[in-house]
């Protein structure tokens, strides 16, 4: 896109947001609709002279850092974030969606409705937000941590409940990574990442390799209490309505010994209340 193209979204944005949305004062005597150019070069941490030259075409490369604040000052949603983006020649950085606890109750009964899968619902720092009652009950209940790298690292029980332990922690620190590459300053992400570099050398070892990945469909094998050794396949899906969110399925193998392991924790869990929230 040229840059003509992103200073006229700009000064249509500017034209658009109201004043109070961002946290200033609106008033009757106002000569320009929404923000003034000034107000949005105060609010994005930039020189006024810097987003004139945005806003009249004269300046084509701003950073991402620039771009997330001036999508902040501008009161933009993912879609228009998106679009600032890609007006100015890159692609859009992922946002954590870390601080609200709220989970869509649709999708909390679609969960529900999965009698023989287990599933939860996790943040960017993989923090749980729900999970159905076989997903709570395949984890133990977390009786730890409600995060999955804290199951791994600070749950004492974790290494018999990982089939494949190293693997566990392996993905675990990259998906870690990949989270804190896309939200560096998140302090959700920062103070995990800080507790687990104190509390687990095995952490800090991975965390020195500097791999990043995120999950993805997987074979993982679990050691239950209850039902003993199962391999399921778990499923990753971002969800789209919550950026930086994702729903892990687990599936066994029909009619083997994980199904059957399976369904037995499904018949001593079927007496749980349905999917278990956080608030």
């Amino acid at each position: 896109m040229t840059a003509p193209s992103l200073a006229g979204f700009l000064r249509a944005s500017r034209a658009a947001t109201r004043p109070e949305d961002v946290g200033l004062r609106g008033t009757s005597r106002r000569r320009v609709p929404g923000l003034r150019r000034e107000e949005v070069a105060m609010l994005a941490d930039v020189s006024v002279d810097y987003y004139i030259r945005l806003e009249q075409g004269r300046e084509t490369g701003p950073s991402a850092r620039v771009l997330d604040r001036l999508a902040d000052a501008l009161d933009l949603d993912d879609d228009g974030r998106g679009h600032l983006y890609r007006l100015a020649g890159l692609a859009p950085r992922p946002r954590a969606d870390l601080s609200p606890r709220h989970v869509d109750p649709h999708l909390l009964r679609l969960m529900d409705s999965w009698a023989g899968t287990p599933a939860l619902i996790v943040n960017a720092a993989y923090d749980v937000l729900a999970c159905n009652v076989l997903g709570d009950a395949l984890f133990c209940g977390f009786p730890v941590s409600r995060n999955l790298l804290e199951k791994v690292f600070l749950d004492p029980d974790s290494r018999g409940f990982y089939a494949d332990w190293w693997s566990a922690a392996e993905n675990s620190v990259a998906g870690l990574r990949l989270s804190e590459g896309r939200a560096p300053d998140h302090p959700r992400i920062r103070s995990l990442i800080d507790r687990l570099l104190r509390d687990s050398p095995e952490f800090a070892r991975l965390w020195e390799q500097n791999r990043a990945r995120g999950k993805r469909s997987e074979v993982k094998g679990f050691v239950h209490p209850t039902v003993g050794a199962m391999t399921l396949r778990m499923h990753t899906f971002d969800i789209a309505e919550a950026p930086g969110r994702q729903l892990l399925c687990y599936q066994a193998e029909p009619g083997g010994p994980s199904a059957e392991a399976l369904g037995l924790l499904g018949t001593l869990s079927a007496r749980m209340p349905p999917s278990t929230r956080l608030s």
